[in-house]
């Protein structure tokens, strides 16, 4: 809230330069805002009383949307890349999906790691799940299992992430 929008009978008022120059009734903190050619902004609602301070009110909502688009550029969206296996897998290719999933959690994301049943496989679904306990155990140096192996129709999934 801005100026004429504060309805409270009294606030604590800082001044322009951070001072603080103590509880007084709205009209008189707008005054000295007018004075001083630059606007009266609510900072602190919830306070008893409000604190309102007198600042460029254009300059402070540019400065906001500064910081917020720097705290935006700082996040981090972790993405889940899948790898995908059958039961049949040999050790060669499963060492080739290994190096992938490992470059996929080196950059920071989390990989699921599908194990596919087709016709017969079906049959052998139990057996397979040593697969997925090798794949963990070849990543155990840089990834932890997040979600153990999970059967979920005809496919068994398991998630891995970084090591913190």
């Amino acid at each position: 809230m801005i100026n004429e929008q504060i309805r409270d009978k009294e606030i604590r008022l800082i001044g322009e330069d951070g001072e603080q120059l103590g509880i007084m009734p709205v009209k008189e903190a707008l005054k000295l805002a007018k004075e001083a050619e630059l606007d009266l902004v609510k900072i602190a609602p919830t306070a008893k009383p409000p604190v309102c301070k007198i600042i460029d009110y254009g300059k402070y909502r540019y400065e906001m949307a500064r910081k917020e688009k720097e705290a935006r550029k700082k996040q981090k969206t972790i993405d889940i890349k899948e790898v995908r296996l059958s039961p049949n897998i040999d050790d060669n290719d499963l060492n080739t999906k290994v190096n992938a999933a490992k470059k996929f959690i080196e950059k920071g994301d989390r990989v699921k790691v599908t194990l596919r049943f087709r016709g017969r496989e079906m049959a052998h679904m139990q057996s397979s799940k040593q697969i997925l306990d090798v794949f963990a155990e070849k990543l155990a140096d840089i990834a932890v299992v997040e979600k153990a192996p999970k059967l979920e129709g005809r496919s068994m999934t398991m998630f891995l992430a970084e090591k913190r």
